[in-house]
This record gives structure tokens, sequence and C-alpha cells, in this order.
């Protein structure tokens, strides 16, 4: 089933797209997938408290709701509140420990890896996943997030919700530095890359019996209020496959000229982490000229990795390059941790242009010791006042320069 609106979906014919795809299911225990406030503008949370209602009081189901979070900290109590609409109780929240909670369900061999990645990877892969996926206990799971230009896979969402948002350390260092390796530029805004051919290996040959169904969305924003303009619900892959067709028309902006200086905002709701941050990096680095300028507005970011043991890694090696990290890999807590290394590539301009942090809860120190430049962030806030920007192109003390006020939701790129 599919739905689509070039204005958005209305919050009624949202409600009735996921009664229909409920209708005739005999449904004692279900389990969500949604992501976390990191997909803040998904709509995923807006399905989630329809779903959640819907099944409780409907249904009279009981409803277990699993934040697809990777590798990221879980959400508080207040995120839960606001990005569920008040409706599904923090205390019904299950934390995905990514290192912990999985169990192996197969393996992508390596002569598969090797064919996909044109021969830059040639090792097979652990398909791991939460325990709870696949533990028969659920007569029906859902799988909830957003089609988007993704850094990993091409084309966000559909599997990767479960291979990496609820997946296992294995799986998702693994598929991240098979990506890196392949070629951001290679990947990004595609289907087919070879992150997403093996998650189609592991979909097709290790979750069959699973009672999934996907609702996929594809977004914009205004403001903070997120539009809807399609919703694919189902397990075949044809609905990511339409999915995808429309992210690339709505969220892929192509320029004609280079950017020699962009600015972009990081809302302070959505990212406390360049982790997450490096959205800004990656998703304008196509668009951005050689020897261009990149200024992030980081109000709220804290610290540079999703957990401990990333942050000290990111710390430890910095955002070096693409060809630096591939040789500092070899060493032991790195090659270990492939999914930092991984991002260590992603959030690099590989000296091509300068990349500008500006914090208020990171030192200048800290920034500086990753690889960023530095200005505080009141003082760069006073020049480029998010207040007044328009997304696009703006004229500031004579010069031009391009504005993106959430990077999370578009790709920029020459044409």
């Amino acid at each position: 089933m599919y739905y689509k609106s070039v204005t958005g979906l209305s919050d009624d014919s949202i409600r009735q797209a996921l009664a229909e795809s409920l209708e005739g299911k005999q449904l004692r225990n279900v389990l969500i997938l949604p992501p976390d406030f990191t997909r803040m503008y998904s709509g995923a949370g807006k399905i989630t408290a329809i779903y959640y209602d819907m099944l409780t009081k409907e249904f009279g189901a009981e409803v277990d709701v699993m934040p697809a979070l990777g590798t990221h900290v879980p959400m508080t109590e207040q995120e839960c509140e606001t990005f569920f609409e008040g409706v599904v109780p923090f205390e019904k929240l299950i934390v995905h420990k990514w290192r912990e909670d999985v169990v192996k369900i197969g393996e992508v061999p390596a002569e598969f890896v090797s064919e996909v990645s044109e021969g830059l990877v040639n090792e097979k892969i652990d398909v791991e996943v939460n325990k709870r996926i696949v533990s028969g206990s659920y007569d029906l799971i859902l799988s909830i997030g957003q089609v988007v230009p993704h850094e990993v896979v091409g084309m966000a969402n559909y599997s990767k919700n479960i291979f990496v948002g609820c997946g296992g350390s294995s799986m998702i260092n693994s598929s991240h530095m098979l990506g890196a390796f392949y070629g951001m530029e290679r990947i990004m805004g595609k289907d087919f890359s070879p992150v997403r051919r093996v998650f189609d290996y592991a979909e097709e040959h290790f979750l069959a019996d699973v009672p999934l169904m996907y609702i996929l969305t594809c977004t914009t924003n205004t403001g903070d209020r997120t539009n809807i303009h399609g919703m694919y619900i189902g397990r075949e892959r044809k609905n990511f496959e339409m999915a995808v067709e429309q992210s690339q028309q709505i969220n892929l902006i192509h320029v004609t000229e280079p950017f020699k200086k962009v600015v972009v905002y990081l809302d302070p709701r959505e990212f406390k982490s360049t982790w997450l941050g490096n959205k800004s990096v990656y998703r304008t680095r196509m668009a951005i000229a050689d020897g261009g300028e990149l200024i992030v507005l980081a109000p709220a970011v804290a610290h540079f990795g999703e957990d401990t043991e990333n942050d000290r890694l990111i710390r430890k090696y910095g955002y070096c390059g693409r060809e630096n990290i591939l040789k500092l890999v070899e060493n032991p807590d790195l090659k270990a941790n492939l999914s930092v290394a991984a991002h260590l590539i992603h959030g690099s301009s590989d000296g091509r242009f300068s990349i500008t942090y500006c914090t208020k809860l990171l030192t200048e120190d800290e920034v500086r010791g990753v690889g960023f430049n530095y200005i505080p962030y009141d003082e760069a806030a006073a020049k480029y006042d998010p207040a007044v920007l328009k997304d696009g192109w703006n004229t500031v003390d004579g010069e031009e320069i391009f504005y993106i006020s959430n990077p999370a939701l578009g790709l920029w790129t020459r044409e």
C-alpha cells in the first residue's frame, strides 16, 4: 500500500491508512520499531503514536516500543513525550543495547561481499539483530522510518532499521566500513549500494519467518511541522523502491554552481554530538567548492561520539581524512570499532574545504583537537543568525552564503 500527497498527508488520512494496514489481523503482542529523536522530522513519532493508540485500545494488544537506536544514546523522557506526542508512556520504551542484547542469525558470505564491493572488502559479515526480533514472541513487528539520502547505505531505512537500528556491533561496524571503503559519493542518494545489497541478502535469507511490516515515509519540513509526502506500507521491496524514487525528487537538491561558503544550523533538540552533527559535512560535501568553507552552528553539541568508547576514539584519532584513516584502522582499538573509522572518514573534508564548528559546550581545544576549526557559537550566531537567515542563498556583510537549517532532510549535490 502507498499513499502520496504533494502538500503532505493529513492526520486523518494517515490514521485511515494505518487502520487499513491492520485490517483482518488478530494481534495480541506487537513490537514497534520507530527511530529515535534524532529523526524528529521523519513523521515516525506521529505514526508510532497512532499505532500504539489503535493497537492498545481497538485490538487490546500488548505493545512494546523499542526505538531503533543503533549506536545512539537512549531517548530521554522529554524526548519520548515530544516525539510520540504524549501517547507512548516512557516506561514502555525498551532500550536497544547494540553491544549486548543481540543474537547472530546468519552470515553474509565473503564471496558475496567481495562481489558487491568490487573486491574492496573480502570478509564475511555477521548478521546480528536484537533478540526480541527473532524471539517469536510477537504477532507483528512494525518497522517505521524515513527514506532519505544516507552516507552509509545510500538511502536510509527499510531493512537498515533492523540491521543497524536494531543490529549488533559486528553488522554496524562492517556495514559502515563497507560503505566508507566503497566511497560516499558513489552511494549517497542511490539504491542498490553495496551495503544495501548486503542488507537485502540478510533480509531475504534470515528474516523470512519474522512477521515484519515496514512503514516508510518521505518527508520535508516547514519550520517545526513535518510534511509526510509519502507513506509506503508492506513487506515488499517495491515499496522501498517507490519511496526511494519520491525521496530522490524531494530530498535531493541539485545546485548549478559550487558553494564557496555554507552555513549549517544544527537544531539543539536533534543534534548533541558530532556523530550526528556531521550530517552537515557529508550531506553538503558534494556541493562545496574546492577551497570552500563550511560553518556549522552547533549550540547543543557537547560531545563527539554517542557513547563513551566511540567518543574516546574520535578524540584520539580525529577527522584526519580517508587515506589517513585507512592506515590508522590497523590499530587494534580502531580496527575493533570500524563504525568509528567509517564515521571519521565521513566527517572529514579530505582537505578539500575547511570545516569550522561553532559550539557552546565543547571548548576550542576539544574542537581543534579532532581536526576542525573553531569559532565561539555566540560570535558566529551574531553574524550568521539562524533566526534571520532563510534556507538557500543569503547575503551577509556583502558576502553570498548558502544556508541550511536542517542537513538531515536533504543531500546537496552539483549537477
